[in-house]
């Protein structure tokens, strides 16, 4: 039998995406690509595919913790990752079940609320929810450019505007930010992550592909599965026992090659917005 005792494992909170290319469905190709566990609490069902989301059907609050009690008493994690949430309720429940299954359990929080296709995936009222009760206790928060202005409640376009969007969300409670710049029209694609110690920026090349659904929760799961790599085999931790930013740091950096390379090797799948190369 093989040792598991250094396998990282992360719970995924999240929507189910019924085209395979974002959602639940990426989370556990890209996590387990790092070679960490992945177990899911799935948050919304999606009606989806390479052409946009056709209908969404939330799960219920009390059925999502119902999952998570299921993993935490038992598989257990090393990290928390949440992406699609969809609605206030459910947002409010996996908050107060992480606070009392595993209050200490690091959380990277994608707040996901738009779809590469222009779908909305979260609503309205749920916003302040999402910030104050998951954004502002994340080990790491990673809005893509217009989900950092919907948070930060200013535009967030050069790095400039970025530097300022990591800093009011850590001011806010975040431990860590990563902005992401794929939004961005430049020929480089230039990622920020601010952390305790300073920041850090990372350039990749633009590829010019319409293969990009779903790079968003790759790379928070990506970036889940290396953090908690890096926890189970004793990396060094700073006096509240999170990974250092050396850490993460060089997890981000791993993710971040591993999703261009995926955007690489996409195969050309459906009409529209193809999935990655998982």
């Amino acid at each position: 039998m093989s040792d598991t005792s250094s396998l990282g494992k992360v719970l995924v909170v999240a929507g189910s995406d019924s085209g395979g290319g974002a959602g639940i469905q990426a989370d556990i190709k890209a996590i387990m690509a790092q070679g960490a566990y992945a177990t899911t609490a799935i948050s919304a069902l999606t009606a989806q595919n390479t052409l946009g989301v056709q209908d969404i059907s939330p799960v219920p609050p009390a059925f999502v913790v119902s999952q998570m009690t299921s993993i935490l008493s038992d598989i257990g994690a090393d990290m928390m990752k949440t992406g699609m949430l969809a609605t206030r309720e459910v947002i409010e429940a996996v908050a107060e079940a992480r606070d009392k299954l595993a209050p200490k359990l690091p959380m990277l929080v994608d707040p996901v609320m738009v779809a590469t296709s222009g779908d909305k995936l979260l609503q309205d009222e749920a916003m302040d929810a999402l910030q104050s009760l998951l954004v502002n206790h994340a080990l790491l928060v990673t809005p893509n450019l217009p989900e950092a202005s919907l948070l930060t409640r200013r535009d967030v376009d050069s790095i400039d505007d970025m530097k300022r969007a990591a800093d009011t969300l850590m001011e806010a409670g975040a431990h860590a930010a990563l902005i992401k710049g794929g939004h961005g029209n430049d020929r480089v694609v230039t990622d920020l992550l601010a952390l305790q110690s300073g920041m850090h920026v990372f350039e990749h090349e633009r590829l010019a592909t319409t293969n990009t659904h779903g790079t968003g929760c790759t790379l928070a799961s990506a970036l889940s599965g290396q953090i908690a790599k890096a926890m189970v085999a004793d990396a060094p931790r700073d006096s509240d026992g999170r990974p250092d930013d050396a850490t993460l740091r060089q997890a981000t950096e791993t993710a971040l090659d591993y999703v261009h390379q995926a955007i690489k090797s996409a195969p050309d799948i459906g009409g529209g917005n193809g999935p990655l190369g998982h």
